[in-house]
């Protein structure tokens, strides 16, 4: 799962257009990323539209002070947040997803997390959960820019992959039925991976923990 080179333009519409939030406003897949060697993986919509779980509980209890969802697709966590009383935005390029968590009670801006945020450099607690550590195809310029987010001493919850990779890949979204999404860069990372680069980037690992046999990460940035 290797970038190709020469790689195609990346497009910024990827995950706001075709199947993406057609899977959105249905509530349910198929939906998958279909990688640069033809591999296809399985997205889990039907676990994104519905009500936050015991594995994601996990997460919103480790929470601090406000919280920002990147790429909230369509809201569960800000959502239970809400439901929670504690303080957090979703922020997500699909306008699908985002009126989906306006819907289910949360609050979400259509924005990515490179554009200027609200709060930057306040929020208490970045969340990247649903392999959301993939976003812009490169972890360590993602963790660069949630370093900018969060608060001095803040907290970023990773959901990583649950073996030791770190690929990255040119991919496009597909529904399995013929209709694709643009091409994208995307990045997969497990723990072991996620802590190098962590480390490498000022963060430091806090805790690791696996709830249903997903896999989190909590990182501290140094103040």
């Amino acid at each position: 799962m290797s970038a190709p080179n020469p790689a195609p333009e990346p497009r910024t519409d990827a995950w706001h257009a075709g199947p993406y939030d057609t899977a959105l406003r249905s509530g349910g897949g198929p939906l998958f990323l279909r990688r640069d060697d033809g591999g296809l993986v399985p997205l889990e919509v039907e676990r994104w539209c519905s009500r936050a779980d015991a594995a994601d509980m996990t997460v919103l209890r480790r929470c601090e002070g406000s919280v920002l969802d990147i790429g909230c697709g369509p809201g569960r966590l800000v959502a239970a947040l809400t439901r929670l009383g504690r303080p957090g935005l979703g922020i997500d390029p699909s306008p699908a997803a985002v009126a989906r968590t306006v819907r289910a009670g949360g609050a979400a801006l259509r924005r990515s997390v490179f554009d200027r945020l609200p709060g930057d450099s306040r929020w208490g607690t970045a969340l990247l959960i649903d392999g959301n550590i993939g976003i812009g195809g490169d972890p360590s310029a993602l963790l660069r820019r949630v370093a900018q987010i969060v608060a001095p001493g803040g907290l970023l919850l990773v959901e990583t992959a649950g073996t030791d990779v770190d690929e990255r890949a040119w991919v496009h979204l597909d529904d399995g039925d013929g209709d694709r999404g643009a091409v994208f860069p995307w990045a997969r990372v497990g723990g072991p991976a996620l802590a190098r680069r962590a480390r490498a980037e000022g963060w430091r690992v806090t805790e690791e923990w696996t709830a249903s046999h997903r896999h989190f990460t909590a990182l501290r940035r140094a103040p």
